[in-house]
């Protein structure tokens, strides 16, 4: 049987997959098929900004591990990576972050990703963007992503940003604006108290178009590579063990996210010939940068009881919760309508780092237990995450055989630089200053977590190794770079290097990880992707009038200048 053609089809239906079915869809002349593993987004709870509380306990992800991770005393840590459609923007704590001017002049200037400074990016995260505060130079609304400010904020997160105050650290309304320095509320994406994903956003709202076909529970075996080009893909769906095919005319673009693509690659024999043969499957392109890279924020946090209901953890009792869900639904407030870890900033770990951003970041959860395996109190807690912002070590995405169905061997080798450790404990001690200061008195009666008595950095290494997990933010693992440079993956327009007809497009390519949280990044990264198929020669024109406004008027911007998937669910679920 003849397999189907379309102009563009996309291998996953995250955070960057859904923007690029939207935008390459925009054109009634272009088939698109969007491929995506993971099921519907119909339960309540993906909607429900407070859901995230579910999403790290396995609701719409792959339910993976890390390898043992040496610098933690050989801990395992969960990893939770997203299998629904809208990927990470389905499951995550919808925290509305860009990181700083200086990220993405590093990504062009120390690691050869020519046009992605910061001037160059700007434009691409306010297009998405529907702000319901801000417009101005780094605001825009009108956008397919709602960004909303927090709807039901508590009293003890304006004694957070006093205690800041207290030590020093100023209040800021917005961590995307002029500074990113300071505590405050973080912006999230949502949309009339509802979690605004990418799904929600860039898709649903394009079902009806022809020319677009989403296909979910389908899982992607293999890229096709014919000589030197990507022609197509090989699949199942559902629960068949009968592979099809699907061609692709013009791309097959990558978006399975930073651990999903490089396995996706390795398993289509592209990437390190040595590693691919040890596992049974057949080089046919060796392109050592796939899987190499990982980086992620390792969190640490401090829980603390406090001296009364002044956080969300009463509404874990029956009663309670019901009169929270009755709440959200007649009025669109409550603790269902929020976030749960919408408060937070970003500070400094090393003083030295002053000059160029701050290096540790703050998520004030309004309970304790929150997310799988922390501490859950018997009283009423609050918690204090900390993560520093740019780690040096660098980890791993591998095979653990040569069947597409086995989990990926996941090391994100974290402490490996003993930098890292000596500022994320740092971190954690600034977490702990800030729950102590005077202004938190009247909420917190005292630290469970780490505890009063564990005070040397040994004691603190210890507490870090049994509780640290990860801030879900991987990233690197076909990074953009220099064709010429060996450990690149892809040019800087995304294409990937040796194989024509193929790019990837997703947090996989960002050489180095944001100083914040990834889900806007990657959306950015996709908006721009879309603009580079789609007006190669054109792509800066737009925006260059107003880029070198900003440049001009804000000096804290600097510039570097077989067949059809029947069997697949089509156009429902959402």
């Amino acid at each position: 049987m003849k397999a189907t053609t379309y102009d563009y089809v996309i291998v996953g239906g995250g955070s960057a997959g859904c923007v690029l079915a939207n935008r390459l869809s925009a054109d009634p002349s272009i088939k698109v098929l969007l491929l995506e593993a993971g099921g519907s987004d119909r339960h309540p709870f993906f909607s429900m900004p407070a859901g995230f509380a579910k999403m790290t306990r396995g609701i719409g992800s792959w339910g993976w591990f890390t390898v043992p991770q040496k610098h933690l005393n050989n801990r395992v840590l969960r990893f939770t990576q997203a299998k629904v459609i809208g990927g990470g923007s389905s499951i995550n704590a919808q925290i509305y972050t860009r990181g700083v001017p200086a990220d993405y002049d590093d990504w062009q200037q120390k690691a050869g990703a020519t046009g992605w400074s910061y001037l160059d990016v700007l434009p691409y995260f306010k297009k998405s963007e529907n702000n319901q505060r801000f417009a101005n130079e780094y605001h825009s609304y009108g956008g397919p992503l709602g960004v909303s400010n927090p709807i039901s904020p508590l009293p003890i997160c304006e004694a957070f940003f006093q205690a800041g105050q207290e030590l020093g650290i100023p209040f800021n309304p917005d961590f995307n604006g002029a500074t990113q320095e300071g505590l405050g509320y973080y912006q999230l994406t949502q949309l009339d108290a509802r979690r605004s994903s990418t799904a929600a956003g860039f898709i649903r709202p394009v079902l009806g178009r022809p020319n677009l076909t989403v296909c979910m529970r389908t899982r992607t075996l293999r890229v096709i590579v014919e000589g030197t080009r990507a022609t197509g893909v090989e699949y199942v769906t559902g629960d068949s063990r009968d592979p099809q095919i699907v061609r692709a005319s013009r791309e097959v673009i990558v978006s399975s996210g930073a651990i999903g693509s490089p396995k996706l690659l390795m398993q289509s024999g592209i990437g390190p010939a040595d590693h691919l043969q040890s596992v049974g499957i057949k080089p046919i392109h060796d392109l050592r940068g796939v899987g190499s890279n990982l980086q992620d924020h390792l969190d640490l946090f401090v829980i603390a009881e406090c001296t009364g209901d002044h956080t969300y953890d009463k509404y874990n009792k029956l009663h309670n919760a019901a009169w929270a869900a009755l709440q959200y639904l007649l009025l669109k407030k409550g603790p269902v309508a929020s976030s749960l870890f919408e408060t937070g900033g970003f500070w400094y770990a090393d003083r030295d780092v002053r000059d160029r951003s701050p290096d540790i970041q703050f998520h004030l959860g309004l309970g304790s237990g929150i997310e799988a395996g922390m501490a859950k109190l018997n009283h009423a807690g609050v918690t204090l995450n900390t993560a520093y912002l740019r780690p040096r070590s660098r980890g791993t995405v591998r095979l653990a055989s040569a069947d597409p169905a086995a989990a990926p061997l996941l090391d994100p080798n974290y402490w490996a630089d003993p930098y890292d450790r000596d500022m994320a404990i740092k971190g954690l001690r600034v977490a702990r200053d800030i729950l102590r200061a005077p202004a938190m008195r009247r909420y917190v009666q005292s630290e469970v977590l780490p505890g009063a008595r564990v005070n040397t950095d040994h004691e603190l290494f210890e507490y870090a190794c049994a509780n640290a997990k990860t801030d879900h933010h991987p990233v690197g693992t076909c990074r953009i770079g220099r064709a010429d440079d060996p450990d690149s993956v892809v040019t800087p327009d995304l294409r990937l290097i040796g194989i024509d007809g193929m790019r990837v497009v997703d947090a996989s390519v960002m050489p180095y990880l944001p100083s914040c949280n990834t889900n806007a990044p990657t959306i950015m990264v996709a908006e721009k992707a879309a603009d580079m198929i789609i007006q190669p020669s054109t792509l800066r024109e737009p925006y260059e009038d107003q880029a070198a406004h900003i440049g001009r008027n804000n000096p804290g911007i600097r510039d570097a200048a077989a067949g059809r998937p029947t069997s697949a669910v089509h156009h429902a679920g959402f």
